[in-house]
């Protein structure tokens, strides 16, 4: 009888789901002269938990990722001489977050670790990573661009400036876009043309931008640019992408936890487990982050008649019906259509006079 608590553990999900800002998680791989070997973990919920050994350089990262108010920080601390950032991708293989940056990455380590961070998407483990100056065209990577950052009296670049960034995307809710964002510490930015700044977009570039009176963020994107079916153009917003994260996130969990090796896998259960996904998707459409009536969960007959015709059934002299309901051993197949709401960006105006 354990299925039906499943629809508490969607519910309490859905709830949560339009204040992901209470559940952004940063990480910041960081190397620090206090670890003298291996990797040092730390997790901090405000600035009061900031590790005082830590050099000031990397509390001035930690500083900038907690100025988006993100949940909760992971740093993963790594010796200052280390060659490379292995041990450090390793470690952050085992931890779940929802945002990566390394502060003052070198050039030369940045396309090694865009190649993991889209390795560790096909895999499954889903996140972003903000890297600078990175054309990956991948919807796991944010290309950060902008460079001569100017705050007081000090001028960042952009690889200086990737935690500020990532704390941003990480503490915004569900319902809202970085487009626009405003970050009211930075005094300047280069000032680009709108043209330019619109080409830096189209090239997947996640850029600051001055409109005259402030420095916004110009179009939350992914480096995501070579559009194919299964990467349809939702990859290139990260508003959407982190939708689309959470929610197969939080059905892929809850069903590790409470459904497998624990339910048996019977027709009337698989209507029960497809069920809570659906009251899941409707509450998220009921938080305006779904675009209502057109979420669903329904069993794969695709899927599962190719499974049945590969386990020697005659699919062909079966009915609809008695393809939902046959036995498919330790399979479940279930299609789930999702379409998330974006925000409003473009804005067409026509003045009649």
């Amino acid at each position: 009888m354990g299925l039906p608590g499943i629809n508490i553990i969607f519910t309490k999900k859905a709830a949560q789901a339009i204040n992901s800002g209470a559940e952004g998680i940063v990480a910041l791989l960081l190397k620090d002269e206090s670890v003298s070997s291996g990797v040092k973990y730390y997790s901090l919920k405000s600035i009061v938990d900031m590790p005082a050994e830590l050099n000031d350089a990397n509390q001035k990262w930690i500083k900038d990722a907690l100025l988006g108010v993100p949940s909760e920080i992971k740093l993963v601390v790594l010796n200052n001489e280390g060659a490379n950032y292995t041990e450090g991708l390793s470690y952050l293989e085992t931890i779940i977050y929802n945002v990566l940056t390394i502060p003052n990455v070198i050039s030369g380590d940045v396309s090694t670790v865009a190649a993991w961070a889209k390795s560790q998407r096909e895999s499954g483990k889903r996140f972003l990573t903000v890297l600078p100056s990175c054309t990956a065209d991948h919807e796991a990577v944010v290309n950060f661009t902008t460079t001569g950052i100017v705050v007081g009296e000090n001028t960042y670049t952009a690889t200086q400036f990737v935690a500020r960034i990532a704390g941003l995307i990480a503490g915004l809710p569900l319902t809202v876009a970085p487009t626009y964002q405003v970050l009211s510490e930075v005094d300047d930015v280069p000032h680009l043309t709108k043209t330019v700044a619109d080409t830096a977009v189209d090239k997947g570039e996640f850029i600051l931008y001055h409109d005259g009176e402030k420095v916004k963020v110009a179009r939350g994107v992914s480096s995501l640019t070579t559009l194919i079916e299964s990467k349809p153009s939702e990859y290139q917003k990260i508003k959407l992408i982190r939708i689309y994260d959470k929610i197969a996130t939080d059905i892929e969990r809850t069903i590790e936890d409470n459904y497998i090796g624990k339910i048996q896998n019977s027709y009337p259960n698989k209507l029960l487990l497809i069920s809570a996904i659906n009251a899941y998707l409707e509450s998220l459409e009921q938080q305006n982050i779904l675009d209502s009536g057109k979420n669903y969960a329904e069993i794969d007959l695709v899927s599962q008649k190719t499974y049945l015709k590969s386990v020697g059934q005659d699919v062909d002299a079966m009915s609809e019906q008695e393809l939902k309901e046959a036995n498919t051993g330790s399979n479940v197949f279930i299609k789930i259509n999702v379409k998330a709401l974006d925000a409003i960006e473009d804005v067409s105006i026509t003045i009649i006079l």
